[in-house]
């Protein structure tokens, strides 16, 4: 195995996955998880402001006229702290659970996918998460309180023309060298990059910059290839690049490419400090551990509820042959599929979060929920759209 490979497979740890390959798993044990449950505050939370947040978004208009949120609903995001949702209440966050993490996007992603990447994102792997779980006290009292309340919008900087899965592959570079700083000459990088599919990146005042990190003058000691390194990036630097999108199947969410060409930080603008040089892809793989059973899973099981709401009507209320479609065979198989899926999505997803709010941060069902939901969340959308037929495809 690669040292890449290495880390990954050492993220993390199991849970009652392990049982399963005991040969002999205690079902009883399974049975006994409490099951997840939003807290009174976190309930309000959803009746209160995911409502009205809700209530204020126009997806038609997002994707067909102004291609991203409106100004009434970023500043709303950011008034009700919704970029903080899992940074905890002393650093100025919601301080929420996992659940509730999973149960606001899975809210907003029932109304717009668009709305929900754009909440969702800060709370997953990035800035945020990296500084709480990694960051010195320094970044964590500095920067986390302006996450929360959307001062500094976050990106993370990853996937990169030449890498997308195999990090490793990433050319993007970092060198220690001296270089000025508050007007004074420090020890730091000098970063060259090129990102894409990056979102929040067009929009984002801080970027989370994964790269290579070398050392040829040997400031730092003997080791001249480090590693990969997580740094701190703001935006308003010289030499970096960001605005330009990428349109992703029409959604209107922001996403896009950065680059960045001789571009100084200090060693302390490191997520970890000095110290946490070339752990950059531990630290990656750790966070996702956890963050992989939450996002995608949580869009999925959204999709899926949508899909059986909207596609189950229709079925009703749509006749052919003087008879409800929703009375032929082939459409009942077809929604037979979406209840079915649409219920192991969202029972997946629960017992995941429950999970992870107990402590735990099993990579391996975090991983293999990432995957199936996201491959059964295509096959309800692709149930659903031969069941609408041609209204599944035309807009307007």
């Amino acid at each position: 195995l690669s040292a890449t490979e290495s880390e990954a497979i050492e993220a993390g740890n199991s849970w009652w996955d392990a049982a399963l390959f005991t040969g002999n798993p205690d079902w009883d044990q399974l049975l006994a998880v409490p099951p997840a449950r939003l807290t009174d505050a976190e309930q309000a939370f959803m009746n209160g402001p995911v409502e009205q947040l809700c209530g204020m978004i126009d997806d038609w208009r997002m994707t067909w006229e102004t291609h991203d949120l409106s100004q009434e609903a970023w500043g709303y995001l950011k008034q009700e702290k919704f970029f903080g949702i899992i940074i905890p209440k002393e650093h100025g966050g919601l301080g929420f659970s996992n659940f509730a993490h999973s149960e606001i996007v899975r809210k907003i992603s029932t109304r717009s996918v668009s709305a929900a990447v754009t909440a969702m994102v800060p709370n997953s792997l990035g800035p945020g998460e990296l500084i709480l779980r990694f960051g010195t006290e320094e970044q964590q009292r500095y920067w986390l309180p302006r996450l929360a309340d959307g001062r500094e919008i976050p990106a993370f900087g990853l996937t990169s023309p030449e890498a997308g899965s195999d990090a490793a592959a990433m050319v993007d570079e970092g060198v220690i060298c001296k270089g000025q700083w508050a007007g004074e000459e420090v020890v730091g990088i000098r970063l060259n990059w090129r990102k894409r599919y990056i979102t929040l990146g067009p929009v984002a005042t801080l970027l989370g910059l994964a790269f290579k990190l070398r050392d040829p003058n040997h400031l730092l000691g003997g080791q001249e290839e480090i590693g990969i390194t997580v740094a701190l990036v703001p935006t308003d630097l010289p030499g970096v690049s960001i605005g330009r999108r990428h349109i992703p199947s029409m959604q209107s969410f922001q996403n896009g490419p950065n680059e960045g060409h001789d571009v100084f930080i200090p060693l302390d603008n490191i997520i970890g400090g000095p110290d946490r040089v070339g752990q950059g892809w531990k630290m990656l793989m750790s966070a996702l551990a956890a963050g992989r059973g939450i996002s995608l899973p949580s869009l999925s099981a959204a999709a899926g509820a949508f899909a059986a709401h909207t596609t189950g009507a229709y079925a009703r209320v749509r006749s052919q042959f003087n008879l409800p479609i929703g009375k032929f065979e082939g459409i009942q198989e077809r929604l037979a599929r979406i209840a079915a899926n649409a219920y192991l999505l969202d029972g997946a997803r629960r017992l995941t979060c429950a999970g992870l709010d107990q402590g735990n941060h099993p990579a391996v069902i975090s991983s293999i929920l990432k995957l199936h939901a996201t491959e059964r969340m295509r096959t309800v959308i692709n149930d659903a759209m031969d069941v609408h037929g041609g209204k599944g495809v035309i807009d307007g």
